[in-house]
């Protein structure tokens, strides 16, 4: 497995629209593994498939509750996927980005999401996720679509160290 170089503001494949993925074969397979090796090394709790150069719809999310470290993390990598469902309650909190190095903002997100779409080996999943599981899924999606999270606020600032925030 290789560690990826991960791309920053102003590369353009940030802001595209990325293709969706129809080839599950080996070459695929190395590439989640070396998603998931370079989110882990950032160390990030989320990745986007453009974050390292590939126009692919593809993320990759490790999330656990640090509150109750006896709960295991749990590893999603997640082909094509979209939101289907919504919460109606939105809440503001604190986002960072491996690709925008640097800077926090608050940003509002929907409080529940439901995601569907592909595990690695092309079979179909759905994923009802809430609080901050539920915001990775949605920042990490954005990138699929071109979209930053500094480009969902106007409250971005760089960080003092009392500011608690995982890069996604």
């Amino acid at each position: 497995m290789s560690i990826l170089q991960i791309v920053t503001v102003p590369d353009p494949v940030l802001r595209r629209k990325a293709h969706k993925v129809t080839n599950f074969e080996k070459d695929f397979q190395i590439m989640v593994d070396n998603m998931i090796e370079t989110m882990r090394d950032a160390p990030g709790v989320g990745l986007a498939a453009p974050q390292v150069g590939l126009s692919e719809q593809l993320i990759v999310i490790e999330y656990g509750d640090d509150d109750d470290e006896t709960v295991p993390k749990r590893l999603f990598a997640v082909v094509n996927p979209e939101i289907i469902q919504t919460s109606e309650t939105v809440i503001t909190g604190l986002e960072a980005c491996l690709s925008v190095p640097d800077l926090v903002g608050e940003v509002e997100r929907f409080e529940s999401v439901v995601v569907k779409g592909l595990n690695r080996y092309g079979k179909p999943v759905k994923i009802k996720a809430e609080g901050w599981l539920a915001r990775i899924f949605q920042h990490e999606i954005d990138h699929l679509n071109g979209v930053l999270f500094t480009d969902r606020t106007d409250k971005v600032w760089q960080p003092r160290e009392e500011d608690e925030v995982e890069a996604d």
